[in-house]
């Protein structure tokens, strides 16, 4: 019997959450391309507003 499938008189296994979330490739590649988008974002609304303002 493999490790995956329980015995007949046992529950199924669950599944890990972050081991689910890490077999997601295309949920890895999203998170990968808007994760370091949005903080670039937020760094330069950040330098932005330091500018000081021109007499």
């Amino acid at each position: 019997m493999s490790e995956i499938e329980p015995a007949p008189d046992q529950e199924p296994l669950r599944i890990p959450f972050m081991q689910r979330v890490l077999d997601n490739h295309f949920l890895l590649l999203f998170l990968g391309v808007v994760v370091p988008t949005v903080l670039y974002i937020i760094w330069g609304i950040l330098e932005l507003v330091q500018i000081p303002v021109a007499p």
